[in-house]
């Protein structure tokens, strides 16, 4: 029997020893971005990817191995554990095969099989299995002869027909529970049955917002995951009705041909009603709820893998840089509030101005403005996208060009998503607790826009607005999915220790929220931390922490160059015989590219030190404490359309990616309403998933296709126009054919003898 770390091995293609190693640093608490960067020698140079799928397959299958304990103790209790039982349960490695296994076995309610048990039939079931066998010997009795040994006024048994209907309960209770019949009726539901679905007669046509839904059919193994999420929603809020159909005649001589023997033609009858009540009473809806639930996971497996995706490229987005920056959230009757930032980020400044009132209120907003900007030296305008923003960006424009600066600020529409959520959090009102809502609401804005790293990991992912379904989704998982992103993603950047806020801290590998606290309140009452070396006096702040947190906090201008860079602390000492080999001092080899292309680098190869880390430590050296996001790049939304009524079909705009799901991306094209480019519209070339093409961030040229102002969608197309007008489906002519083909030659059938029906089905 393989143990886990085997089976781990040969599932995932890895090396047994690198996957051994993982388990024991895991098992010491290590961590994913620690594991990933500092002990690629160990791990054979896993990526994050990989070793979180290690790491959960490995907290599966432990789980697994801690149930079956369970079972065969459960089994063992009750005297029914044989050793191909043991055998077999020992060999699982999933859950609903072990489940599969232990039901015959699991304590249950009382059902008619224990019913008729209980009345003593169970003999009289196990007279008539012995008669369902090929070359049964004729019988002398009739089945209802032999059943009316069994009435018994007092056991609550009155006529043969009682007893018989007892006998075929427990018969049929005994096929429901057989495991390979239950796994093959699982896989040949999920592989052939069809989803449909109605909107329920109270409704009336067009009332829903499940309109597409109305009469909807897909097969069930090829629906996707945003269909099964919103049929799933519909039924939720009894809007919709859904069900599984399947071939069920099928199923029936499935069953037959697997569990129906004798020639004895009264036998054959009651066995063949046997069966029938088998799987219409006690396997159809059980099976019929396993598929949707496990149609459910994949969807929530899919939505929020393509969420993570779109948090990773919205923390990832470039930066424009810690520069003197107003943040403007804009507003018609109420104003705009406008603050002033400074390099660190911090609150300077607040007015309210109202641009979009009266000639004199607009005048005296130019005014304040341009002071503003003037006083602290502005060098960043972020503008939130939400109400009154195309008008409040052509106003602060006119500022702009009436201002006499050589160098003039730089104004940018920047996303409000979750600005209000975190206005009124907590941590904002820890941060700011004399500050109003709206005020704060302006300082996330204009932050984002400095370094929005920084500041989204202050906010709650699903108030971001860059997930599907994301509130119908397994919420334990989809919060273990993105605290694993956001932590992958400040890691990979980086953290400046002096300057980070705890939110930010907490999210470094090895740092809890406590010592996060520590961290701040140090620096508060100590200053700046010259040293990684000094994080060790702060309070919890122990030498595992340090281990795992050291390379990824930054110390910028501080007392060793290596303390601004990716360099861990536990390679300085060999760095420093680098720089002693090169003959320069170390502060000469760190940033200087000519030296560092001196070093010999196998000099320095040891069995703890490969050439991965001494590589990765050659990059450092060259450009210590670089940023890996990429260079600052903003959309410019084209002057004159602030809003649906400006579009025209043909309009060829600028816009900025906001949300990408599995049917298509959403962009931001300065009207108010984010537009949608459909999958077919991404290119012109099939497209199986958005984010080959598109990604949270990304600036792209857009074609208005069509606008419906009524119902507030936009239309647009990433398509050269050319081509635009060609053939729109989804899928390319020879990948239908394929799939087609595909379909005809691989028959989910379970048994070769009943492929004819197979076939019959696929007809239908």
């Amino acid at each position: 029997m393989l143990t886990i770390p085997e089976v781990l091995a040969k599932e995932l293609s890895l090396a047994i020893v690198n996957v051994q190693n993982v388990l024991e640093l895991h098992e010491e608490g290590a961590t994913v971005p620690f594991i990933a960067r500092y002990r690629k020698e160990r791990t054979g140079e896993m990526n994050e990817i990989v070793l979180r799928n290690l790491i959960d397959r490995f907290e599966y299958l432990t789980e697994l191995e801690e149930r079956k304990q369970t079972v065969l103790e459960s089994i063992a209790g009750q005297g029914k554990l044989t050793d191909d039982l043991k055998n077999r349960i020992t060999a699982c490695l999933q859950k609903n095969e072990l489940e599969d296994l232990y039901l015959p076995f699991k304590p249950k309610r009382r059902t008619r099989a224990t019913i008729a048990r209980e009345k003593g039939l169970e003999p009289l079931a196990e007279a008539i299995a012995a008669l369902n066998v090929p070359n049964a010997p004729a019988s002398a009795q009739s089945l209802t002869e032999i059943a009316t040994a069994y009435i018994s006024a007092e056991k609550g048994v009155a006529t043969a027909q009682e007893a018989l209907q007892g006998a075929s309960d427990i018969l049929a209770e005994g096929v429901a529970e057989k495991a390979e019949l239950r796994s093959a009726l699982r896989s040949f539901i999920m592989k052939n049955a069809v989803i449909t679905s109605s909107v329920k007669p109270e409704f009336p046509e067009g009332t829903t917002k499940f309109e597409m839904y109305r009469t909807y059919s897909a097969p069930l193994r090829d629906i996707p995951p945003h269909n099964m999420l919103a049929l799933r929603r519909g039924e939720a809020d009894e809007i919709l009705t859904l069900n599984i159909e399947f071939d069920e005649e099928y199923v029936q001589k499935y069953l037959e041909s697997k569990e129906l023997h004798t020639a004895n033609n009264e036998v054959f009858t009651f066995i063949k009603a046997m069966l029938k009540d088998a799987f219409d009473r006690l396997m159809k809806f059980t099976l019929i709820g396993e598929v949707r639930l496990e149609k459910k996971r994949a969807a929530d497996e899919a939505s929020i893998g393509n969420f993570g995706e779109n948090m990773r490229n919205l923390l990832l987005a470039s930066p424009a840089g810690m520069k003197p920056t107003l943040g403007v959230d804009p507003g018609f009757r109420t104003g705009c509030k406008v603050v002033a930032l400074d390099t660190t980020g911090k609150y300077l400044e607040y007015n309210a101005i109202f641009p979009h009132q009266s000639k004199h209120e607009r005048e005296q907003a130019a005014k304040t403005l341009a002071s503003m900007i003037e006083r602290h030296g502005i060098e960043l305008i972020a503008i939130g996208n939400g109400t009154a923003s195309r008008e409040t960006d052509e106003f602060v424009g006119e500022v702009l060009s009436s201002l006499s600066m050589t160098k003039k600020p730089v104004k940018v529409t920047v996303s409000e998503s979750g600005a209000s959520v975190y206005s009124a959090s907590e941590v904002a009102a820890e941060e700011f607790p004399d500050l109003d809502v709206t005020v704060r609401g302006a300082i996330s804005i204009g932050r984002r826009l400095q370094d929005p790293l920084a500041e989204l990991v202050k906010i709650d992912p699903k108030a971001i607005g860059v997930g599907q379904y994301q509130h119908d989704v397994d919420q334990k998982l989809l919060k273990k999915k993105l605290d694993e992103t956001v932590e992958s993603c400040v890691n990979f950047v980086g953290v400046d220790v002096n300057t980070a806020s705890k939110e930010l801290l907490r999210s470094v590998a090895g740092i809890t929220e406590t010592v996060a606290k520590n961290i701040v309140e140090h620096r508060n009452q100590n200053g700046a931390f010259l040293s990684r070396k000094d994080l060790l006096s702060v309070a919890k702040f122990g030498a595992k922490t340090f281990e795992q947190a050291a390379g990824f906090l930054r110390i910028r201008g501080g007392k060793n160059a290596l303390d601004n860079s990716a360099v861990h602390p536990e390679r300085y000492a060999i760095v420093q015989q680098m720089a002693q080999d090169v003959g320069v001092e170390l502060e000469r080899l760190v940033a200087s590219p000519e030296n560092v292309r001196k070093i010999e680098l196998k000099k320095y190869v040891t069995a703890e030190v490969g050439e991965p880390t001494l590589q990765d430590i050659l990059k450092e050296l060259e450009k210590p404490g670089r940023d890996p996001r990429a260079e600052f790049r903003y959309a410019e939304f084209q002057s004159g359309i602030n809003d649906m009524k400006d579009l025209q079909p043909g309009m060829v705009l600028e816009g900025v990616v906001t949300n990408v799901t599995n049917f298509g991306a959403f962009v931001d094209i300065g009207v108010h309403q984010d537009g949608l480019v459909h999958i077919s519209q991404l290119a012109n070339r099939f497209v199986a998933n958005p984010l080959e093409v598109v990604k949270v961030g990304q600036i792209v040229k857009v074609r208005v296709v069509e606008v419906n102002v009524a119902l507030k969608r936009v239309s647009l197309s990433m398509k050269s126009e050319e081509t635009s007008g060609k053939a729109h489906a989804a899928k390319r002519p020879d990948e239908a054919a394929k799939k087609s083909a595909s379909d005809r030659s691989a028959p989910a059938s379970m048994d070769d003898q009943l492929a004819q029906l197979k076939e019959k089905f696929a007809k239908r």
